[in-house]
C-alpha cells in the first residue's frame, strides 16, 4: 500500500509555510515545533540578535546539527546497553539451562538413592528378621 503525500501548514518564525511529505501532519508539526524552539533559544541571546540574517541561519544549522550529533551518540550509546544487555541474557539464560541439566540429573541421582535405601531398609528388616528366627531355634 502506497503512503500518499501529506500536506499541512505550519508557522515558522512567525511565516507561515506549506509542508509536504509522507510522515504525519503531527510528525510535520512536531517538527515545526523543534524548528521553532531553536530560533526561539538562539534568539534569547543579545549576541545571536546582533549578527545578520546569514550569520543566524549559520548558527541555528549549528544548534540543529548539535542536537542531531548528541542525539545520535545517545542512540548509539542505547543501542551498545542493548547489545551488552542482550549479551548477558542469552548468558544468563545459558547458565539457567545449565543449572536445570544438573538439578534434573541431581533429581535423577536423588531418586537412585532413594531406591537404594529403600532396598537397604527392607534388607535390614529382612536380616533382622532372619536374626530373631536363628535365635529362637
Amino acid at each position: 500500500m502506497a503512503s500518499s503525500k501529506n500536506f499541512t501548514e505550519v508557522l515558522i518564525g512567525g511565516k507561515v509555510f506549506t509542508l509536504s511529505g509522507f510522515e504525519s501532519e503531527e510528525y510535520l508539526q512536531k517538527v515545526s515545533t523543534y524548528l521553532n524552539h531553536k530560533i526561539e533559544e538562539c534568539s534569547s541571546s543579545e549576541g545571536y540578535r546582533k549578527q545578520s540574517a546569514e550569520t543566524r541561519s549559520v548558527l541555528l544549522a549549528l544548534n540543529i546539527a548539535d542536537d542531531y550529533f548528541k542525539a545520535k551518540k545517545q542512540g548509539g550509546t542505547l543501542e551498545s546497553d542493548i547489545e551488552a544487555k542482550d549479551k548477558e541474557m542469552y548468558d544468563l539464560k545459558h547458565e539457567l539451562i545449565s543449572v536445570q541439566i544438573k538439578l534434573e540429573n541431581a533429581e535423577k541421582t536423588m531418586d537412585k538413592l532413594k531406591e537404594e535405601n529403600k532396598e537397604l531398609q527392607m534388607k535390614i528388616v529382612q536380616l533382622e528378621t532372619e536374626m530373631k528366627n536363628n535365635h529362637k531355634k
